[in-house]
């Protein structure tokens, strides 16, 4: 066998060679120690090359408790790398106590195959509000959602709220109405980036809000599981604009140094249950899609990517279409639906019909939803899967006003201090007395 064709672990003389030879070391030492009693699996051993280890992953009743740690060269057990013993048995018994609090029936269900979900959605521009237009849309009718939300208060003519709560109170709105349109383990992918409130006078400092932490927060709260960050870095002359790190280039004081931002982040979350992406694979009912999806050479291989900002007169922060293409190349498959509920002038939209795949376009905007409307050829038939191109004009939809001053209330007396237990108790005490 020459050089080339041999394992990592012949070519190292490691004395552990395979997955098997691991779990059996990890079961001797179970035997003499607390967790013999219990029937504990073993996930799928890895070996580690560049450490010389193998992580043997321990299960009970296929929940993860902890990792055992064999040296590749050794075969002993490394302690200072393992799950401790008394931690994997503290997660055992907080396993059993759950398990005791279910009726659990003794004849075990066949688990039945996950639904392949097909959406039906023609290519769609809707003109209205992005959390009200939502709610028309079916339920798991998205393939993938990709967007980039209005910049809080960046620049007063193109978006403006009372507060920044009102400001996360939308997006919650939006994410929660996007999840329930999304389907089961499918991807939403959002642009956003932190944002520089300006200061009003010489005697105040100017303000940097974090936003894509707090988006993450509304995110996990909502339902979706977090995946992966990427960053979106511009060219170094792109972050001169905003105009910081002037005053420390001039002067070169301590304190006053700020780095100029060239970077936006582009979050990737998927709606839970995130079922195995095998089975978007495996199970669609179309294999040459899948082969017409697969992505070419030069594909990114990290989590930072270098795309050149985009300049639109139409618009003035668009994001730009090689972004919008990646995402969607990455993220889908040829044919499926891609939603963008902040559509602007349409950047998404018009990426998705470029790559073959369905659109589904949300905007408030009558200037930036006419630009969309004529270069889509609204009420045409896409060449590519034959479906027509359907207008939509929602923007009379309003929210009932009963609901918004409650949800307003709310957010105001938790920006007040209130928690939300006590918000929770006075409304319980409230609908007691009422009754």
């Amino acid at each position: 066998m020459t050089e080339e064709k041999m394992m990592v672990a012949e070519r190292r003389n490691y004395k552990v060679h395979t997955t098997e030879d691991a779990k059996q070391i990890v079961i001797d030492y179970l035997k003499n120690t607390e967790l013999s009693e219990y029937e504990i699996d073993f996930g799928l051993p890895e070996i580690n090359d560049r450490y010389n280890i193998w992580k043997v992953p321990l299960l009970y009743t296929k929940e993860a408790v902890g990792d055992i740690v064999v040296d590749a060269y050794s075969k002993e057990i490394d302690k200072k790398l393992s799950s401790e013993i008394p931690i994997i048995r503290n997660r055992i018994i907080a396993i059993q106590a759950s398990f005791s609090q279910r009726t659990v029936t003794k004849t075990k269900k066949k688990r039945s195959k996950k639904e392949f979900v097909v959406s039906n959605l023609d290519n769609m521009i809707i003109k209205g509000r992005s959390e009200l237009a939502l709610k028309t849309l079916p339920e798991q009718s998205i393939d993938l959602i990709f967007t980039s939300p209005p910049y809080y208060n960046a620049r007063k003519q193109y978006s403006e709220y009372e507060s920044y709560d009102d400001y996360l109170l939308l997006m919650r709105k939006v994410i929660r109405e996007c999840r329930r349109v999304l389907i089961d383990g499918k991807f939403f992918v959002i642009n956003t980036s932190h944002v520089l409130i300006p200061r009003n006078s010489r005697n105040e400092s100017s303000t940097r809000i974090a936003v894509p932490f707090d988006i993450h927060q509304i995110f996990i709260e909502e339902g979706f599981e977090f995946v992966d960050d990427i960053i979106w870095q511009k060219p170094e002359g792109a972050g001169w604009a905003s105009g910081r790190g002037r005053r420390f280039s001039a002067d070169r004081n301590p304190m006053q140094y700020k780095a100029v931002p060239v970077t936006e982040y582009v979050m990737v979350y998927r709606k839970k249950p995130c079922v195995l992406i095998d089975h978007f694979i495996r199970d669609n009912p179309n294999q040459a899609i899948i082969q017409a999806s697969k992505i070419e050479d030069g594909y990114e291989k990290t989590n930072v990517w270098y795309i050149s900002p985009a300049r639109d007169k139409r618009h003035p922060a668009i994001f730009p279409a090689e972004l919008a293409e990646k995402v969607i190349k990455y993220y889908s498959f040829v044919d499926d639906v891609v939603l963008d509920p902040f559509g602007g002038i349409g950047t998404t939209a018009k990426a998705a019909k470029k790559l073959g795949r369905r659109f589904c376009t949300i905007e408030v905007s009558d200037d930036y939803i006419q630009h969309t409307i004529n270069e889509l050829e609204v009420n045409l038939i896409d060449m590519f899967n034959g479906r027509k191109i359907v207008y939509k004009d929602l923007s009379k939809e309003s929210e009932n006003e009963e609901f918004k001053s409650f949800e307003h209330l709310v957010h105001r007396l938790l920006r007040e201090g209130h928690s939300k237990d006590e918000l929770y108790d006075a409304l319980l005490y409230g609908l007691k007395k009422k009754n």
